[in-house]
């Protein structure tokens, strides 16, 4: 039983690392998924808990993300796997006591589930031609679609995938995104696109404006996508800078 296990850990290491030969950053991901009841409790503790940090300066970076369902994304940029076995809190749990321990004891009355994942930015499927940038000055409104896939289907989906940045760059869209996919951690294939910008109408406007500069034709290209994904989500939300957080240099 430890052999079938230890061999199963294997492929999927070996699987994470053949997905990120496609690209060079990825993220580990904490997600609380807030019950809606228990939403204000959660902005308090969380808005205390960022408090915390800036008193005690941990040496560690998050970009905090909302999304219109309640889901709470802290994302972290990642060197590598050793990273996963830091504890940049440990000396800010020491100092503050029973009080770091209590407030997670807040946390965790305000979501049914939560959990880590790693996700990897696709460089060679997102599509900024001025340069790929997790964040934009002032267009911190997101439209984010998860595209689920079959495993044996990862090929196909991520042909079709060049195939939309190909007709994007062809035709000289200024609807830019960036593509995401998951690694280890997740239990669900999927591909994650965001797109930024200033609020709703302005996301509005630019989704028009894109559909009419594309045309008809898009149809045929995306076509090559949803042939092989299993399920769609579209969800918006947005980048909360106030829940972001990165130490102050010493």
């Amino acid at each position: 039983m430890k052999t079938i296990k230890k061999t199963l850990l294997l492929i999927c290491t070996l699987c994470f690392f053949c997905n990120i030969s496609y690209a060079q950053k990825y993220y580990q991901v904490h997600q609380d998924n807030v019950m809606p009841s228990k939403i204000w409790d959660y902005e308090k503790i969380a808005k205390e808990f960022h408090a915390a940090c800036v008193e005690h300066n941990p040496q560690t970076t998050w970009l905090c993300a909302t999304m219109d369902d309640m889901r709470y994304l802290y994302v972290s940029p990642m060197e590598n796997f050793a990273d996963l076995d830091e504890r940049p809190f440990a000396d800010m749990a020491k100092a503050m006591g029973d009080k770091f321990s209590e407030m997670f004891k807040k946390f965790d009355q305000c979501y049914g589930s939560h959990g880590d994942y790693i996700i990897v930015l696709d460089e060679e499927l997102t599509y900024m031609p001025d340069g790929i940038s997790q964040t934009q000055e002032g267009q911190d409104y997101r439209d984010y679609y998860f595209i689920y896939y079959k495993p044996k289907n990862g090929k196909n989906v991520r042909e079709g995938m060049k195939a939309v940045k190909e007709m994007f760059a062809a035709k000289g869209s200024k609807s830019h995104y960036r593509v995401y996919r998951t690694g280890f951690g997740a239990m669900e294939s999927y591909y994650m696109v965001a797109m930024s910008s200033k609020d709703a109408i302005d996301s509005a406007n630019k989704q028009k404006t894109n559909e009419e500069l594309l045309g008809p034709d898009r149809f045929e290209t995306f076509k090559k996508v949803m042939d092989y994904a299993t399920k769609m989500e579209e969800v918006t939300g947005e980048i909360r800078r106030d829940l972001s957080y990165a130490p102050k240099e010493e």
